[in-house]
């Protein structure tokens, strides 16, 4: 669950707060433009990995939870093209493009494993594992669950944030600094952050690397937001979506108009919905709520980049019940948005 780094020209934007509460609830729900072939246990999380060379080859990635999981490789028309087996419940994936391997810029995927207290990670697009990291040790509570991807802009430097099942009121969060070590991943910890407020759990992390802020869903009071520079400290920047949901705060995909603008989508587990915010100032409010014909979502991503005819202006991708995940044509989230903000001019 995270950013691509990548923008498309900026589109409309609207400035003003509406209070949407219970909106769209008797709208037609959105349907999807490709429903996935269906893995053998549980969909939780999926991520986005762009082909550099024809992103109309672009793939999908993810997981199957179970204590006999995967991590699966979906093409654009949802089938299956590749999968590693034998995962021990892993749950969410996220990418990142460009770390250094054996001198060579490689594309990675990392997946928490809960039953290993592990991350492990896969290069792409051929899911060849090439390293792994134990987290949160030392700790009574470890079991991860979430993670999110940063690459420092200025730096390059890559980080993993994660969560994990439980945890204390404050630094429920670590995040690793990853470096290679006899041609494989690892990583240190570099900070321990965030506030809980021991409602639920913290699942969902997203990162904008552009902005240079890390959110994460604490599930039943909001989505926090922290800087995700390390160098940038603790504190706690806002918190938002409170009273928007009807149970759980789940996945966080961040879609960009431009270079500090777009929206923030949330999914409304309970409820079919996805909650949607605007990029450059969350704290204004929830702007529209999509109902979709995802059911259950935990985990989404998003992506504007063009991926051809299905998908030219991106594509916008959930968890769905079912043993499945849904690809949404990004112009028909586009045009809800849209009219919702329209609808209360």
């Amino acid at each position: 669950m995270k950013k691509i780094t990548h923008y498309i020209a900026a589109l409309a934007v609207f400035p003003f707060v509406i209070n949407c509460k219970g909106q769209n609830q008797s709208a037609e729900k959105l349907k999807p433009t490709v429903i996935t072939e269906t893995v053998v246990h549980d969909t939780d999380d999926p991520a986005i990995w762009i082909n550099p060379k024809d992103a109309s080859k672009s793939i999908i990635i993810g997981t199957d939870k179970d204590t006999d999981g995967g991590l699966y490789a979906f093409d654009l028309n949802g089938k299956i093209i590749h999968k590693v087996s034998g995962l021990k419940r892993p749950n969410n994936v996220d990418i990142e493009y460009g770390f250094v391997l054996n001198g060579k810029k490689t594309d990675i995927a990392a997946v928490t494993e809960r039953e290993t207290n592990k991350v492990k990670f896969y290069s792409l697009p051929d899911l060849k594992e090439i390293g792994e990291i134990s987290v949160f040790e030392g700790e009574t509570e470890r079991g991860p669950m979430g993670i999110s991807m940063y690459k420092n802009p200025e730096t390059g430097a890559i980080f993993a944030i994660v969560g994990r099942k439980s945890g204390p009121k404050d630094g429920y969060l670590w995040q690793y600094k990853l470096s290679e070590k006899n041609g494989q991943i690892t990583g240190d910890v570099v900070r321990k952050f965030g506030k809980y407020s021991g409602l639920k759990e913290i699942e969902s992390i997203a990162v904008d690397d552009e902005m240079g802020y890390i959110y994460y869903s604490d599930e039943q009071f909001g989505v926090h937001k922290y800087y995700a520079d390390p160098a940038k400290g603790n504190e706690e920047l806002s918190v938002f979506g409170q009273g928007d949901f009807t149970s759980d705060v789940e996945g966080i995909s961040i879609y960009p108009t431009s270079k500090n603008t777009g929206y923030i989508l949330v999914s409304n587990q309970q409820n079919d919905t996805f909650n949607v915010y605007l990029r450059e100032n969350p704290k204004k409010g929830r702007i529209a709520e999509l109902p979709v014909s995802t059911l259950e979502s935990d985990g989404s991503e998003v992506t504007n980049v063009n991926l051809g005819p299905k998908f030219p202006k991106g594509v916008f991708v959930a968890m769905s019940n079912g043993r499945v995940f849904h690809l949404y044509d990004w112009r028909i989230i586009e045009e809800r948005i849209q009219a919702a903000v329209k609808g209360v001019k």
